[in-house]
């Protein structure tokens, strides 16, 4: 079996932080799940700085914009200026169906946006494509290292 491919979800949300990591779950791959609750978090995750200084790169990062601390927008343009994480697909996934932050989000490099499902049906539904689609399908970077 392959190493497992983390994610970083970063959601204020536990409710919906919880349907995505059972969703994953259900989903069966080969994949670890870490949640941070806040855009400065997630930062510091993925720098590997303080409380996270051993954190995994993660292979994929579910990112909400609206975050407290530093929201989701700018911690996307800061992912993708940083030659060390602009490479790791960052999939916004936001109860926002705003043109505005949409469009911005693509404009910052975002992979994909996606609009949070209203159920936990539509959680699995969702997940389940994107667990086939960038975990199954797509290799991550640093996979063939």
């Amino acid at each position: 079996m392959s190493d497992p491919v983390h994610v970083l979800m970063v959601e204020d949300d536990p409710g919906d932080a919880l349907m995505v990591r059972e969703s994953f779950a259900q989903a069966g791959k080969n994949s670890q799940f870490h949640v941070v609750p806040d855009g400065d978090k997630a930062l510091r995750f993925l720098r590997r700085s303080g409380e996270y200084a051993d954190a995994p790169r993660p292979g994929l990062v579910l990112l909400d914009l609206n975050l407290p601390r530093l929201h989701g927008l700018e911690v996307l343009a800061q992912i993708k200026a940083d030659p060390d994480l602009q490479i790791i697909p960052v999939i916004v996934l936001s109860s926002s169906q705003d043109t505005a932050d949409i469009n911005r989000s693509y404009e910052l490099h975002a992979n994909a946006y996606i609009v949070k499902p209203r159920d936990f049906d539509g959680f699995t539904a969702m997940i389940k494509q994107v667990d086939e689609c960038y975990l199954g399908l797509i290799t991550p970077p640093g996979a063939a290292d």
